[in-house]
């Protein structure tokens, strides 16, 4: 059993929300919603339910220019690089929508030293130097220790190390803060309580409340930067990036020193598979970008690989702050491409010199840095 928290958590925050009341009150927003929350300097959560509302779908071109005008005055004409890098598919949950799930027969794969030193060769000379470490939930095999370890295999090839595993306990993210952690990246999945538990029904993932307050524990522990997001189409998208941005507003008030992210992703084709509940069209999740931008100058908003080439290069301008290229989602695909299952297929498949050119044809610079050590 896990320490359970104070009662000052998003958990408790959160209750029990009327998931169909919420959703009601976001698809009842009308223009004059809409028009009010684009004419407003300072925007509240009830504005971006306005912005995130299907009625907010003729005003999109009004949201994209001021989207566009709030990343560049916030983050300059800039793109954040970075690169994942899987280190095992190992998982001791079952999720109905991931390669990687336990009850998919696949060839399961942890990196050794020398692997993960092949990895970060391929990647170096690549040009990075932000590289975000993914793994599978699987405590015994690929815990703390294991991730200590590679962190200090990488450390030195690094400025910034982020991460992307199974949520942890307080003390656990306070070694790897002190390690060389700069960010950690959890995802809800879905903020409705009950689809979460249909599509997490085996494994410590399955305890909604544990992963509810991972960014509590992460705040306690003084992480640098904590990354959000939703994994889009497991629920009512607009009602899910609701909640989504509810617990961004609260983390931001009460760990003010943290910086934050949010990240989109879609679901793509895997070995799982799983039907969509909700189909996000491109033109809604523009909509989406730039809603959070509207109603947050500060938030970092993330675009991986995910997407499809004409997608990512049409919404550089509209709000994304960073994007990763030449990704690979499946252990030692650098060093060792086509060996193992990829835990979802990427769309975007150009190279990162590709991007690098796409992005400056666009007026814009990428950047291999920290936001940190480039903006202040």
């Amino acid at each position: 059993m896990y320490k359970q928290l104070s009662n000052h958590t998003f958990s408790n925050v959160l209750g029990s929300p009327d998931w169909e009341s919420i959703k009601a009150s976001i698809y009842e927003k009308t223009a004059r919603d809409v028009e009010r929350a684009i004419n407003k300097t300072e925007r509240n959560l009830e504005d971006f339910k306005a912005l995130i509302s299907p009625a907010a779908a003729p005003f999109l071109e009004d949201m994209a220019r001021q989207s566009h005008l709030l990343t560049q005055k916030r983050f300059g004409k800039t793109i954040q690089m970075y690169i994942p890098m899987y280190l095992s598919n190992e998982c001791q949950n079952i999720c109905t929508y991931c390669g990687f799930s336990l009850d998919v027969p696949i060839k399961r794969k942890t990196l050794s030293d020398q692997e993960i030193l092949e990895e970060v060769k391929v990647i170096k000379s690549y040009g990075y130097d932000h590289i975000l470490l993914v793994t599978g939930e699987a405590n015994k095999t690929v815990g703390v220790e294991y991730f200590l370890n590679a962190i200090k295999l990488i450390k030195p090839y690094f400025s910034h190390i982020a991460i992307e595993v199974q949520p942890l306990d307080q003390e656990e993210y306070e070694q790897l803060i002190a390690a060389g952690v700069n960010t950690v990246l959890v995802y809800q999945e879905t903020y409705h309580d009950a689809n979460y538990k249909k599509h997490h029904p085996k494994g410590k993932k399955s305890n909604f409340t544990y992963r509810l307050e991972t960014h509590d524990r992460l705040g306690l522990a003084g992480i640098h930067k904590m990354g959000l997001g939703v994994l889009i189409g497991l629920e009512d998208w607009r009602t899910d990036s609701f909640m989504c941005a509810s617990h961004l507003a609260y983390l931001e008030k009460k760990y003010w020193q943290s910086k934050y992210s949010i990240s989109f992703p879609r679901l793509r084709p895997c070995s799982g598979g799983v039907e969509l509940k909700s189909v996000m069209s491109d033109r809604e999740l523009v909509q989406l970008i730039c809603a959070y931008r509207l109603w947050n100058g500060e938030v970092e908003l993330s675009l991986s690989t995910r997407e499809s080439e004409r997608f990512r290069d049409n919404v550089i301008k509209l709000g994304i702050t960073s994007m990763s290229a030449d990704s690979k989602t499946d252990p030692g695909g650098y060093a060792n491409p086509n060996v193992n299952l990829e835990q979802f297929e990427i769309d975007d498949k150009r190279s990162t010199a590709h991007i690098l050119e796409v992005i400056r044809n666009q007026g814009y610079e990428p950047v291999f840095k920290d936001w940190d050590g480039v903006l202040q």
